[in-house]
């Protein structure tokens, strides 16, 4: 049963405006590391813990209040600079956030929060008190393995215990970065408990994150927030094509009547024509209601990329660039889980060490830059770093190291496909396994996700100068732009995303090469394969044209019967059957069905092995050395033209 039964709508509110608040606030926290005396980011802190407990005392969660209380007075004496910010108080700091954020959880699930944990409670409490300046104690190292993380009284006249930081900061840094990367999964209560020790702690914490990843909680959220001046315009369409369909009406009881004359016939013509352009502009504005800005998204990012950089000793500066960039919410969604990966591998993977860095003759502090832009009707979202770089041959080594791919594949590979390595499921290129990466999972995950979003993942990297992935996204999910082709008479429909152009295919323009069909386009040797290939579908006749299909990792022709054109589509899935590559259909404008193919899980399993006689004619086998030494390209760039 819930603890907060009548009050599950001012529930709801608060946790969407708090949840917000704390995410600025994590932002302002790690602005305010690089400028401690900055009076209004201290004052913009202070407030966001005050409206967060002014909410939390009206739902009487009260161990959310104290958590809040203790550290809105911690920021009262920083501001009033009775106590001075150090990188070990913004770690303890930054671990009540995060237990904040696990309050949250508790608070979703509709359930009273439990305390905050000891350790974090008497922190506070002790630096509010003026205690020791962060840092100043002297901690041996042996005691840094064992000792507890609270130290008893002196006497019983001290208010708070003296707090051990140098232990302190290693035990919470895990676990407040663990609730920071997995906002939304199953957190344990934690029990109070003073006798804690410090290695029981640092256990913990590596097993408390393998619990929250393994036991996430998908929990979406069903609203959202838009413009009344964009309601306004869908209503204000809406009523525009009420009239138009008013209209329609009347013409058509002229035309029933026999009133068929040329006046009747272009008022139809006009009215429906309007009507085209009524529809066309209610789904454009229909589809902005769904837009938000990526900044929801990025806000969270750079408090993750300062506790990772602070876990592996970096020092690593996050820049995010075109937050009011909108985006599907949908896919705002999705994008969780693959850029908190991507960013990650950023810090971990891609930036050196400080001392790595002054070898190399660059700067000891690290640039990562995190971007979105809209590109026609493409968003890109862009991860930069100016580390190390990778190495082609590197990844091509590791990759048949750990038996991911055979020698052959690995000499056939270009340094663009060789980046696309890590991707693949269990490469790294770590030799070790920490508590941050080297297991090769995650950017499999990343790949996985991205591609159900209709997106695509494009990588550039320079050794020694960094490494910049960019993520491909068209606006939108609710309506896909194809291209509809024919085999036979059915109609398939391709993502217009992957389509560069379309050409005639000839029998003699197809080449076998290594028993593989190939064509030479403008000098560029392209795999052919047809699609009645890839979906196992029966051949009537030699494919007489091609879709030049061009993907993160390879160009290809598509060999196919004929063309339809152009579409914008509403995807409906199908339900009861899963067909092998075809994510959904929709309807041609003569009624007909349209199945919506899923390029990328087709082409995932292509062996571009295309049988000679799917072609009527094949050169003979000494036209093979002639394509490689260019003979016929004039030809091929004939049919492409």
């Amino acid at each position: 049963m819930s603890d907060f039964a009548g009050n599950e709508e001012l529930l709801q509110d608060f946790l969407v405006e708090a949840g917000e608040l704390l995410s600025s606030v994590d932002n302002m926290l790690v602005e305010l590391e690089k400028d401690a005396s900055n009076k209004s980011l201290l004052n913009d802190i202070f407030r966001g813990f005050h409206t967060i407990k002014g909410g939390a005392g009206f739902l009487n969660a009260t161990n959310l209040v104290t958590l809040c209380h203790r550290t809105e007075n911690l920021f009262d004496k920083l501001r009033n600079e009775q106590i001075v910010l150090s990188a070990e108080l913004l770690d303890v700091i930054l671990a009540a956030t995060g237990q904040v954020r696990v309050m949250f959880e508790s608070l979703e699930r509709q359930r009273m929060p439990a305390p905050a944990p000891v350790e974090i409670l008497n922190a506070l409490e002790s630096t509010s008190e003026a205690r020791p300046a962060v840092g100043s104690l002297d901690v041996p190292a042996a005691q840094t393995v064992a000792a507890p993380l609270v130290a008893a009284p002196a006497s019983s006249s001290e208010s708070a215990p003296i707090v051990d930081w140098a232990l302190l900061h290693g035990a919470l840094l895990a676990d407040a970065t663990a609730a920071q990367t997995s906002p939304a999964t199953h957190v344990e209560e934690v029990r109070n408990s003073q006798g804690r020790r410090a290695t029981d702690e640092a256990n913990a914490n590596f097993s408390k994150a393998g619990r929250r990843e393994n036991d996430k909680v998908a929990v979406k959220e069903s609203t959202i927030r838009v413009d009344t001046e964009r309601l306004d315009q869908v209503l204000n369409l809406s009523g525009e094509i009420g009239l138009t369909k008013n209209r329609l009406v009347c013409l058509r009881g002229d035309l029933l009547q026999g009133k068929d004359t040329a006046t009747t016939l272009r008022a139809l013509d006009e009215a429906v024509s309007q009507l085209d352009l009524l529809v066309g502009d209610l789904q454009n504005a229909v589809m902005k209601t769904r837009m938000q800005p990526v900044g929801r998204l990025f806000q969270k990012y750079p408090r993750m990329a300062r506790d990772v950089a602070r876990q592996l000793g970096k020092d690593v500066d996050l820049e995010i660039v075109g937050e009011e960039t909108e985006l599907d919410r949908t896919m705002i969604d999705e994008l969780g889980d693959p850029l908190v990966h991507l960013v990650r591998n950023a810090v971990d993977h891609g930036i050196e060490s400080p001392e790595e860095r002054i070898a190399a003759g660059k700067p000891p502090k690290s640039s990562v830059r995190l971007s979105a832009e809209q590109i026609g009707d493409r968003i890109i979202l862009e991860i930069s770093d100016d580390g190390r770089g990778m190495r082609a041959d590197v990844l091509r080594r590791k990759a048949l190291e750990k038996g991911l791919i055979d020698v052959e594949t690995a000499n056939s590979m270009d340094d663009k496909q060789s980046l696309h390595l890590i991707f693949l499921p269990g490469f790294s290129t770590k030799d070790k396994i920490s508590d941050v990466s080297g297991r090769g999972v995650g950017m499999d995950v990343v790949k996985t996700n991205i591609q159900k979003l209709n997106g695509r993942i494009e990588i550039v990297s320079v050794p020694g100068q960094g490494t910049t992935i960019s993520i491909v996204l068209p606006l939108t999910l609710a309506i896909l732009p194809v291209l509809v082709v024919r085999l036979g008479e059915q109609g398939f429909a391709l993502p217009l995303s992957m389509v560069r152009e379309m050409i005639p295919i000839e029998p003699d323009h197809v080449q076998a090469v290594n028993g593989r069909a190939t064509m030479n386009l403008r000098n560029e040797v392209l795999p052919v394969t047809t699609l009645a290939e890839l979906l196992d579908w029966p051949i009537e006749a030699s494919p007489k044209y091609g879709v030049l299909l061009q993907t993160a990792e390879r160009s290809l022709v598509l060999a196919v019967d004929g063309f339809v054109g152009r579409d914008e589509v509403v995807i409906k899935p199908l339900h009861g059957v899963k067909p092998k590559g075809v994510a959904g259909a929709t309807m041609n404008g003569d009624g007909s069905v349209v199945l919506v193919l899923d390029m990328e899980a087709l082409l995932a399993t292509a062996s571009f092995s295309t049988s000679a006689d799917l072609f009527a004619v094949l050169p003979k086998t000494a036209a093979d050395s002639s394509l490689a030494s260019g003979e016929s390209s004039g030809e091929a760039e004939a049919a492409g033209q």
